[in-house]
């Protein structure tokens, strides 16, 4: 009887600790805006072709979705995360503290940051010194050392060969994986172009970081959300404008906007492929290992994504703006992906 009794409390005890999936036969995906169209693209074929239904995608940001997957694991929270950057050490630490221990990365192939403009305006040809003097909160003052409040207006106030327009930049919000690649890559690629401030990254590391990630709030730079397209579109209303988005979104409305060089360098996919385009970053999205084989499909969305047919050079995702990997870093990641190797930070 006593024996019976523990084995009765132990199956609840299980049936409690489980996650429940009882009504869940779909994939749930979250995260960044510009992983979202490659995303969505594979869901559509990964329902059109199999027996499970298509994902459900949304664009939350790169950070509001690994808030969302890192919350928990069970029917309530997502299967999946896109990112449009590395999963942090903070995050990955959030996760395990609410039970999400085995997550399995996937690198999906590249894609490049662009400062776009409409058509009907002149093309800029931009530094990584312009940028960070356009956009930095506090910019270097006259005397060694010393920082003001940005002063500047105008772009050719900041170079004297750029246009005589007012600075107006529409870009992502914090918690996008656009914003923290391009504050990473391009702000901070400009700022430590001066020579005090890079030997600051030595002596007073947060000082450093503090100074080259945070942007100017008094209205040069306009949070436009997360949609992409949305600034597109400001774009074409708004000529004087510049725009930061992923180059995917440069190829789909080339007939209305143009992106800006940068460094000598234009935005296009043979020069974020080779890693000359300045402004270059690597594609994620992020796998909840405990959901593998519990909610149909996991393993088989998988399989689709790193198929030759989507990811490869000729694949469907190249059409829409994926910059692919080469063929031997493609076959180390689909081996990491569908074999579900752990996360190694």
């Amino acid at each position: 009887m006593f024996t019976k009794a523990l084995s009765i409390t132990a199956v609840a005890m299980t049936a409690v600790a489980a996650p429940a999936f009882a009504d869940r036969d779909q994939l749930k995906i979250v995260g960044s805006s510009t992983v979202f169209p490659f995303s969505t693209t594979v869901a559509e074929r990964f329902g059109k072709n199999t027996d499970f239904k298509t994902p459900v995608v949304e664009s939350t940001g790169s950070g509001g979705g690994l808030k969302l997957f890192c919350a928990g694991v069970g029917e309530a929270h997502p299967d999946i995360t896109n990112a449009s950057r590395r999963i942090k050490s903070s995050e990955v630490e959030k996760c395990a503290a609410n039970g999400i221990n085995d997550i399995v990365e996937a690198k999906i192939g590249y894609d490049g940051i662009v400062l776009s403009n409409s058509k009907q305006a002149t093309q800029f040809d931009l530094t990584l010194a312009d940028i960070f003097l356009a956009l930095a909160k506090d910019v270097p003052a006259e005397e060694e050392g010393k920082l003001q409040a940005n002063p500047y207006v105008t772009w050719d106030q900041v170079n004297p060969q750029l246009p005589a327009v007012k600075i107006e930049v529409l870009g992502p919000p914090p918690t996008s994986g656009t914003r923290d690649a391009f504050v990473e890559l391009a702000m901070e690629g400009g700022c430590k172009s001066v020579a005090w401030i890079k030997e600051l990254k030595s002596t007073d590391r947060a000082a450093y970081k503090s100074l080259c990630h945070t942007i100017r709030e008094d209205g040069a730079y306009v949070e436009a959300g997360e949609n992409d397209n949305l600034i597109v579109q400001k774009l074409q209303a708004n000529p004087a404008a510049l725009g930061i988005f992923g180059f995917s979104f440069l190829e789909q409305n080339s007939d209305a906007v143009q992106g800006s060089k940068i460094n000598g360098v234009a935005p296009e996919f043979e020069a974020i492929a080779e890693g000359t385009y300045p402004v270059s970053r690597s594609l994620y999205f992020y796998v909840k290992k405990d959901h593998v084989g519990v909610v149909p499909g996991v393993a088989e969305f998988l399989a689709e994504f790193t198929s030759e047919d989507a990811w490869g050079e000729e694949g469907y995702l190249a059409d829409k703006g994926l910059i692919p990997m080469t063929e031997a870093e493609r076959a180390e990641w689909a081996g990491k992906i569908t074999g579900l190797s752990n996360l190694a930070m």
